[in-house]
């Protein structure tokens, strides 16, 4: 009986699991229409050039809502499944040296830089598909402009 009652448990824990694993949807990124946005080159900038542009902020809410929303939340407000974006930045906005507030924004575009465009991966597992190929440097950092909208404390 209590053979029975661990099977059915395990049963009913994979069946739990596959169901959150699939409420996602399907995460293969998405193309982003990118038509209006000053066009960036081959070369990586190092820093988000349309901070504060209407455009790309339009474009990368868009684009937020179609390859990120899935698991950091509608809105950027997380989910549970992956990182709150609006908090990405939050140890530059306390910062009152214009100078270490630079610095710090351009480590913050540095390291939104690298995940999304490589992806993250721990111990062989995908926790966030790489971006890069599939989505151009215009989306990408259209993206990082809708994120700086929604800043969890203000710059």
């Amino acid at each position: 009986m209590a053979r029975k009652a661990g099977v059915l448990l395990a049963a009913a824990l994979c069946v739990a699991a596959g169901a959150a694993a699939w409420a996602h949807g399907d995460v293969t990124p998405q193309a982003v229409d990118t038509k209006g946005l000053q066009e960036l080159g081959k070369d990586w900038r190092a820093e988000n050039p349309y901070r504060g542009n209407a455009a790309a902020i339009k474009i990368g809410t868009s684009a937020y809502n179609q390859n990120c929303a899935r698991c950091h939340g509608i809105e950027a407000i997380s989910g549970g499944i992956a990182p709150d974006l609006r908090k990405i930045d939050n140890d530059c906005a306390a910062l009152k040296d214009a100078a270490k507030k630079a610095a710090c924004i351009k480590e913050m575009d540095d390291y939104y830089l690298g995940t999304v465009r490589h992806g993250r991966t721990r111990n062989g597992a995908v926790y966030m598909p790489p971006f890069e190929g599939t989505m151009s440097q215009e989306a990408i950092w259209s993206i990082k402009a809708y994120l700086e909208t929604r800043r969890d404390k203000p710059m």
